[in-house]
């Protein structure tokens, strides 16, 4: 679900990740469902979470859209939980809930007062095994999906701009459409297709249980046999990486939005996989172009020359590859092509110019700040452990992903925008006002 959802920070906050490595205890169960426990005691909190390595990426051409769908479909209940039931119960035992689905995975997830851990194994558990997947479901999440399209994407001012790049940033590989996916690819689904997705996918050997709060280690373990040993193992998802052909000649195109009235640039480069050093070193390129006012990017386009009304720069990284992307508004009648010219001269001398030894450590310790934040939430906590599974087949990546950071030297900013950020390399996407 995408709805805002409003955390207790005092309940939630945990000092012992700020300070000290994240402890947890992994186990498999004999369906092959990882469980994943960390305890905190510091506050009377705990977070229930399964991540399923299924997303956007993991549909067929033709029926794009499902994992999202599926998102709020496993919402609608179990033999056990009545329709529309499953959020008031965590609402009445005093929680929050939500989920979300990316190109490579779908993460649920509940944060409950402690003493309402089995609630959440039970919730959990009851998705997992026997979700009620019917037509009057389908049909409710179908038009919820609609309804969220329409107001996230179609007449959001430049909703339309990542799926714009992806489509022509990737060819081959699934990333070329976006999470949201297709209302004519549901429409014209039938109800078994959507019964084998879940058969397929939302099995406990392809997901991993993660909690994190105040529990008893054992006690917990008790209750995860209890709800989730019973669930039947599905078959091995097989994983397929389409491999895309290097681009090697600049792609420009234009895009049109009905929704804005100011025009855009995007540029974007194919870059690699999440889990490659090189993605987390492209984060900090980012940061130096434009990570906040001081930035170089913003200083210089917004600040100084008055070009731009709003710039920016970000890695999107993803499992199999990943897209950095700069974007820039002009202000008043200033051409797009002078924004990308301002842009194009500060990645060259971010390929050419080894950044000053200060603005390097500004940036280290932003970087290690974000890090530990991450890791104030037993959310967060949660979530980071079962990435490092899913992802990083290294559920320990929490306790070295901050060394890993600190070993990044300025010589490797420098690389990698010489390997990644070229001209032959990119898509430029000019991003119009549609007439009419």
């Amino acid at each position: 679900m995408k709805k805002t959802v409003i955390y207790f920070a005092l309940l939630t906050f945990s000092m012992n990740a700020t300070a000290q490595k994240v402890a947890y205890t992994e186990y498999k169960l004999k369906n092959g469902l990882d469980v994943i426990l960390h305890q905190d005691k510091s506050v009377p909190v705990v977070a229930v979470s399964v991540m399923y390595h299924v997303g956007s990426k993991d549909e067929q051409p033709n029926r794009t859209g499902f994992a999202h769908f599926f998102e709020h479909l496993l919402f609608e209940g179990s033999e056990n939980i009545k329709r529309g039931e499953f959020m008031k119960i965590v609402s009445q035992n005093g929680g929050q809930n939500n989920a979300n689905t990316t190109q490579d995975r779908t993460f649920y997830y509940e944060v409950f007062p402690a003493n309402q851990l089995e609630t959440g194994l039970w919730l959990e558990s009851e998705r997992m095994m026997h979700p009620v997947i019917n037509e009057i479901g389908v049909k409710t999440q179908n038009e919820v999906v609609k309804e969220e399209k329409r107001m996230r994407v179609d007449n959001q001012p430049y909703g339309q701009f990542i799926a714009e790049i992806m489509k022509r940033l990737f060819t081959k590989h699934p990333y070329t459409w976006v999470p949201i996916g297709s209302m004519a690819d549901l429409d014209a689904a039938t109800l078994q297709e959507f019964k084998d997705f879940f058969k397929k996918f939302y099995v406990p050997n392809n997901a991993v249980l993660s909690i994190a709060g105040d529990i008893d280690i054992e006690k917990t373990k008790k209750w995860v046999d209890a709800y989730f040993s019973d669930i039947p193992k599905g078959a091995t998802v097989p994983r397929v990486t389409q491999k895309e052909d290097p681009i090697t000649k600049e792609i420009v195109d234009t895009a049109y939005d009905a929704n804005i009235q100011i025009p855009a640039v995007m540029i974007a480069y194919r870059t690699p996989p999440m889990t490659s050093r090189d993605s987390k070193v492209l984060e900090m390129a980012s940061a130096v172009l434009s990570g906040g006012k001081s930035s170089r990017l913003y200083t210089k386009m917004v600040d100084d020359k008055k070009e731009a009304l709003q710039v920016g720069a970000f890695n999107y990284a993803l499992e199999d590859y990943g897209a950095y992307i700069i974007y820039g508004l002009p202000n008043g009648n200033v051409a797009l092509d002078t924004l990308i010219a301002d842009i194009d001269e500060e990645v060259e001398k971010l390929q050419t110019t080894l950044m000053s030894e200060t603005e390097f450590t500004k940036l280290q310790n932003q970087f290690e700040n974000d890090f530990l934040d991450k890791n104030t939430r037993m959310l967060g906590i949660a979530e980071n452990l079962a990435d490092g599974y899913t992802f990083y087949n290294n559920t320990n990546n929490i306790n070295t992903e901050l060394e890993q950071i600190r070993k990044i030297t300025r010589q490797d900013v420098q690389d990698v925008a010489r390997k990644y950020l070229n001209k032959n390399q990119r898509v430029v996407l000019y991003y119009l006002p549609k007439k009419g």
